[in-house]
């Protein structure tokens, strides 16, 4: 079977119009365009913290960097285990998304326990939108700190989107929601045409500031 071909500019311009790749295996080299009718999407300035994790959070003992290691976490995100049976992370788009990366357009954000990379997630930035792609985890919560480190830098960047494609229950005690399809056209064209530039600094004072901002969960 033939490797699907795309070009990342009209994987950005997908992007634009609310539209996203996925693949129907990680062995099947086409790749799928998807619109779904409803849309997850996580409030940045809603954004909640389980009670449990805002003191991981701030312990430090787990260590979290950004953009330094983004094969070695799509890779992760790829992977099959118990939980996860397939992937859609093919060949052809973890080709595609490297290349976004190089462009600067893509992003991940990687957890580290005693020097091992332990959980994170990637995805793309465009404009003040940022769509979350997928996710990985090989130790508890380390997944969840990566995405509390990313929506407090979109917080400090002023990004004003982030998509996470479809609502599950582990998004939802951050405070995920589903909208339709027209509610998040807007939100998309308002986000894209911001001004934000995705910022990988974040020091412990404005993480400290950004756990405060948010409501929490038990």
């Amino acid at each position: 079977m033939t490797p699907t071909i795309i070009e990342p500019e009209f994987l950005l311009k997908a992007y634009a119009c609310g539209i996203f790749p996925m693949g129907e295996n990680r062995e099947n080299p086409e790749i799928q365009w998807i619109e779904p009718e409803f849309r997850g999407i996580i409030p940045i300035n809603e954004f909640h913290i389980p009670k449990k994790l805002r003191q991981t959070l701030r312990n430090g003992s787990y260590k979290i960097s950004i953009d330094q290691n983004f094969t070695e976490v799509i890779r992760a995100c790829s992977e099959t285990n118990q939980l996860r049976e397939n992937t859609w992370i093919n060949k052809p788009i973890e080709n595609l998304y490297i290349t976004l990366f190089n462009m600067g357009f893509a992003h991940s954000v990687e957890t580290y326990k005693d020097g091992k990379l332990v959980g994170g997630l990637y995805g793309v930035a465009l404009g003040g939108a940022f769509f979350g792609e997928s996710m990985f985890s090989r130790t508890t919560d380390s997944s969840k700190l990566a995405l509390c480190h990313l929506s407090a830098r979109l917080a400090k960047s002023k990004f004003k989107l982030l998509d996470i494609q479809f609502v599950t229950n582990h998004l939802k005690q951050f405070g995920a929601l589903e909208i339709s399809k027209d509610q998040y056209k807007t939100l998309l064209f308002n986000a894209i045409n911001s001004n934000a530039i995705f910022q990988s600094n974040l020091s412990f004072d404005e993480l400290d500031e950004f756990i405060q901002s948010t409501t929490h969960t038990s």
